[in-house]
């Protein structure tokens, strides 16, 4: 039976071409979706086995859709992840005008401000569901509008490079997982551990206290994020990524005792870290 393996799309995103990366062996079917949220939830509802999207960049932070996806309305486990170097591209019509606005997902527009600012500065920046999204209006519109957006983007939807690699900072990057229902099968190499909770809050040092469980065992955190827990105003859930896999004693020793210690848990599983 063919792997279906969901991506924000349309053709052209990076998250496709993630997909094409780790599939490119195989008979998996690759299906877009219009947003990061519709690809999530079409894994819980057995749509497809897998979907690609983002979830953090090295210059814009966190993709609050997804973590508020997987935390709030589906559960499911990140089974790999996958740091893809973002080089972004102006793209327009051979024929463009004066441009009158530049389109791309949010992220990607903040990842280019400054440059756009200085190319550009009487553009409005406008965003839309995803980089590709951002090329195919482009391609359909009146020559006033560019994309920000893959080179590959560009040539999919026959548009011009106004620009090249326009993002702010050279180390841009940006973090994607794959999301299925069941946990990683296989956990070799480098890996990580992801896990979510809500905590007492309203108890002075009760995040100290969760921090501690993982210093006393000298477990490494790469990242710890805050997001509303629809629970009320200030009040808050925390995701933490973890270095290693739950199959070492001491990670498995810290995330029972913050388990313990929350109001609310969620273990977003053990999975394999790759680089593009």
């Amino acid at each position: 039976m063919t792997r279906k393996v969901g991506y924000l799309g349309p053709q052209g995103t990076y998250c496709e071409e993630i997909a094409l990366s780790l599939y490119s062996d195989t008979s998996a079917a690759l299906e877009p979706f219009a947003g990061i949220d519709a690809a999530i939830r079409a894994v819980a509802s057995g749509e497809v086995a897998e979907s690609i999207v983002p979830v953090e960049n090295s210059l814009e932070g966190s993709v609050n859709i997804t973590l508020d996806t997987m935390a709030h309305d589906v559960n499911l486990y990140i089974t790999k992840e996958v740091v893809l170097p973002v080089r972004h591209n102006l793209l327009a019509k051979k024929d463009s005008q004066e441009l009158v606005a530049i389109v791309s997902h949010p992220q990607a527009l903040a990842q280019c401000r400054k440059t756009l600012a200085k190319l550009y500065p009487q553009a409005k920046l406008k965003p839309v569901e995803s980089t590709a999204e951002a090329a195919r209006i482009v391609a359909s519109g009146d020559g006033f509008y560019a994309a920000v957006g893959s080179e590959k983007a560009g040539h999919i939807y026959g548009l011009t490079v106004l620009a090249a690699n326009i993002q702010d900072n050279r180390a841009n990057s940006t973090r994607f997982i794959g999301l299925e229902r069941q946990p990683a099968a296989s956990l070799k190499g480098k890996c990580k551990t992801s896990i979510v909770c809500q905590i007492h809050g309203e108890k002075p040092g009760s995040l100290c206290n969760i921090l501690q469980e993982f210093a006393k065992r000298e477990v490494n955190l790469t990242r710890i994020e805050s997001r509303p827990a629809r629970t009320g105003l200030g009040m808050y859930i925390f995701f933490f990524d973890i270095e290693g896999s739950i199959k070492e004693d001491n990670i498995a020793a810290a995330v029972r005792a913050v388990q313990a210690k929350s109001l609310w848990y969620k273990n977003l599983g053990s999975y394999p870290v790759y680089h593009l």
